[in-house]
């Protein structure tokens, strides 16, 4: 069992009482949120009986159960031949290159063929990460000058991704600041800008958010989602701390479907999220 309904079973098990106020703020910095908190909490007062740890964990896994979403469909080729579209937002230092990479990868390993934006012009380091992770896995990169437009690298990437037949075009955005403005009409702009060859696309809008960082990654998807319409969720760095229900909270507040877990910066440690084994096993 991981680290947060381990500490809590732990904690009400060695207890006469339930402490109410610290479980509250213990199911709150495990960021499920205060809503979803209340519910937890209200519904074990209402047993009216003596709470045990188990009582605890298996009310917080039905509600985190019934509020997430059934796992989403496998990323697919789209049908008419045409690139499916996948763009990449987040803050620096949330893992959104490394999780591009990583998500290249994993569609290349499934027979599928892909190109990756380099569109993060304004950050060398993201450039150079991703050339190196492209080297390594064999996958076709396309890059403009430092501080070039990021929307004419996708531009231009796009046209090579349908003109070389490719399925996936993965297009990583620079690590913007949700609170800056200007950036987030430059997201709007790349859609704009990749539209022009395919009105459908972008077609799959992900955000990476750092588990680690707890009501920023909730602040942070709310400002990207005003902006452009995101529909899926990936959350790096569930490494067992107990922060995994920003997921949860995410999902509850926003309707943002979690599509894919990094658990560390191996390739191995990403993988599509699947609620059955976060609920049993991450949380």
């Amino acid at each position: 069992m991981a680290g947060f309904f381990k500490k809590i079973i732990n904690k009400v098990r060695n207890r006469a009482e339930v402490d109410w106020e610290e479980l509250e703020a213990d199911l709150i910095g495990a960021d499920l949120g205060a809503r979803l908190t209340m519910t937890i909490v209200d519904e074990l007062q209402d047993l009216g009986r003596k709470i045990s740890g188990d009582d605890v964990v298996d009310t917080a896994k039905k509600h985190i159960a019934q509020i997430l979403p059934e796992d989403l469909p496998e990323l697919t080729p789209r049908e008419d031949g045409l690139p499916h579209v996948i763009l990449m937002v987040g803050v620096n230092g949330t893992g959104k290159t490394t999780s591009t990479a990583k998500l290249a990868q994993l569609l290349k390993n499934k027979g599928h063929s892909v190109v990756v934006a380099a569109a993060d012009t304004f950050r060398a380091a993201a450039v150079e990460q991703l050339e190196v992770w492209a080297q390594r896995v064999d996958i076709p990169l396309v890059k403009g000058a430092p501080n070039a437009d990021p929307s004419s690298v996708c531009y231009k990437a796009h046209q090579e991704a349908i003109t070389t037949g490719a399925q996936f075009l993965i297009l990583d955005t620079a690590g913007r600041l949700h609170t800056r403005h200007n950036l987030m009409n430059e997201l709007q702009k790349i859609e704009r800008t990749i539209g022009k060859q395919d009105p459908s696309a972008p077609h799959t809008k992900m955000i990476v958010v750092d588990a680690t960082t707890g009501g920023n990654a909730l602040q942070q998807a709310k400002e990207f989602n005003k902006s452009i319409k995101l529909d899926s969720l990936i959350v790096t760095k569930l490494d067992g701390s107990g922060k995994g229900g920003i997921i949860v909270s995410i999902y509850q507040e926003l309707g943002i479907s979690p599509c894919f877990i990094g658990m560390g910066e191996e390739a191995h440690q990403f993988k599509p999220f699947k609620k059955q084994e976060f609920v049993e096993e991450i949380m």
